[in-house]
C-alpha cells in the first residue's frame, strides 16, 4: 500500500504520537506478525521531517522481519523511532525519562504485538525505565531480569560475517587485510578489537575524539569521517547510521567487500546492483548483524544458554556463505539472494 509518507510499505500497522510538551514524536511500525509477535529496537534521533522518520522506521522494521526469518527466529519484525527535538546528549535526564515513559505507554497499548530493545541512542538502562511501565521489553540489565546489552554479540556476528566474506571474496584470512571501520560505538569498538586481534590493519573513523584516541592505543589509524567511502581498503565496515552507500558511492567505492553492523547500509536497491556489477562483495546487514537478535531473543524468549547463543552467532558466517552461493548461482545481487533465503526459511517455519 502507499502510505502517507510516500513510501510503498506492506507492513501490518503504524502507531504515531506527538508530545507537545517535549516536542518528541513517537513512531512504532510493525512489519510482520506472521511468524510470531514482532520485535525491534528503539532508535532515538533527530530527523529533518516526519516523513523521514516514518520512512526510516518502515525500512528498519522490514529489515527486522528479514533478520528474524533468515536467522530462523520465531518472531516478526518491527521498529520504534523517537524523533527528538534536540540531540540526545542535549536532553536533561528528567525530559528523557518523560519521553521514555510515553514511549512505554505506546508499546503497552499494542498489548504484546510489538516488543522493543536497545538501538541507536538507547541502552539497557533505558530498557529498565521502559519496563517500569510495560513488560514488552528486551535487553533490560541483568539485575532487572534481562539479557543486558547485545552489542558484544552483534560485534561477534559481524566479525564472523567478515571472515566468511573475506574467504568467499578470495581475500583469505583477515590477517594482513586492511579493514576500515566507520563508527566506534558499542558494536564498532568491539569489532575493531576483534579484527585487530585477528591481525587486520585497522583504519577507523568516528566523530568522537575520545573514541579515536582509544582506538589508536591498539594500533588503529584514524581516517577523516568524510573520507570513509574514498579511502582504499579491503573491507569497509559501516557501523554507524545507515544509508552510507548510495548509487554514486557504489560506483566508486575502493573496497573489495562491505561488511558492517549498521542497519540499511545501502541507500537503495540499485546501489546493491552496482556493487554486484563491480564485483564488490556486499554482506546484507540483516544477515551480518543478527548476533544481537540471537542474544536477546535467544536468551529472553527461547531460553538459550550462553553457549547456544554463541553457536548460533558463529553460524552467521555459514548463512552468509549460503547467501553468496545463491547470488553466484543466480547471478543476482547478494541483497536479493539474502531476501530469497529469508523467504525460503520463513516458508519452512511451522
Amino acid at each position: 500500500m502507499d502510505t502517507a509518507d510516500g513510501l510503498r510499505w506492506a507492513g501490518e500497522l503504524t502507531l504515531t504520537r506527538h508530545d507537545p510538551d517535549t516536542g518528541a514524536t513517537f513512531i512504532i511500525r510493525v512489519d510482520s506478525v506472521r511468524h510470531g509477535r514482532s520485535a525491534g529496537g528503539t532508535r532515538a534521533a533527530r530527523y529533518d521531517s516526519l516523513t523521514d522518520a516514518l520512512r526510516d522506521a518502515a525500512r528498519l522494521a522490514e529489515a527486522m522481519s528479514l533478520k528474524m526469518a533468515v536467522s530462523n527466529l520465531p518472531m516478526g519484525g518491527g521498529k520504534s523511532v523517537i524523533a527528538l527535538p534536540a540531540p540526545r546528549r542535549d536532553l536533561d535526564e528528567s525530559t528523557w525519562r518523560h519521553i521514555l515513559r510515553l514511549h512505554a505507554e505506546n508499546i503497552d497499548r499494542l498489548n504484546g504485538t510489538y516488543w522493543t530493545g536497545p538501538d541507536v541512542n538507547t541502552n539497557s538502562s533505558d530498557m529498565d525505565t521502559l519496563s517500569e511501565t510495560t513488560k514488552f521489553v528486551f535487553g533490560r540489565s541483568p539485575g532487572r531480569g534481562g539479557a543486558g546489552s547485545s552489542a558484544h554479540n552483534t560485534a561477534v556476528g559481524v566479525f564472523e560475517a567478515m571472515k566468511a566474506t573475506a574467504r568467499f571474496a578470495g581475500l583469505g584470512e583477515l590477517d594482513g587485510l586492511t579493514v576500515l571501520i566507520q563508527g566506534l560505538g558499542a558494536v564498532g569498538g568491539r569489532l575493531a578489537m576483534l579484527a585487530a586481534d585477528a591481525g587486520a590493519h585497522l583504519l577507523v573513523a568516528d566523530v568522537n575524539a575520545d573514541r579515536l584516541r582509544w582506538a589508536q592505543e591498539f594500533g588503529c589509524r584514524p581516517v577523516d569521517p568524510d573520507a570513509v567511502t574514498s579511502a582504499p581498503c579491503d573491507i569497509l565496515a559501516p557501523c554507524a547510521l545507515g544509508g552510507l552507500i548510495d548509487d554514486a558511492v557504489a560506483q566508486r567505492l575502493p573496497a573489495a567487500a562491505v561488511v558492517g553492523a549498521a542497519n540499511n547500509i545501502l541507500a537503495g536497491e540499485h546501489a546493491g546492483e552496482i556493487l554486484h556489477e563491480r564485483g564488490v562483495l556486499y554482506a546484507p546487514d540483516f544477515v551480518s548483524n543478527a548476533g544481537g537478535a540471537y542474544h536477546l531473543v535467544g536468551h529472553e524468549v527461547l531460553g538459550w544458554d550462553a553457549d547456544t547463543v554463541a553457536d548460533h552467532t558463529a553460524d552467521i558466517g555459514q548463512t552468509l556463505t549460503e547467501v553468496y552461493e545463491i547470488s553466484s548461482a543466480g547471478a543476482v545481487p547478494t541483497d536479493a539472494a539474502a531476501r530469497d533465503l529469508a523467504r525460503r526459511r520463513a516458508e519452512a517455519q511451522p
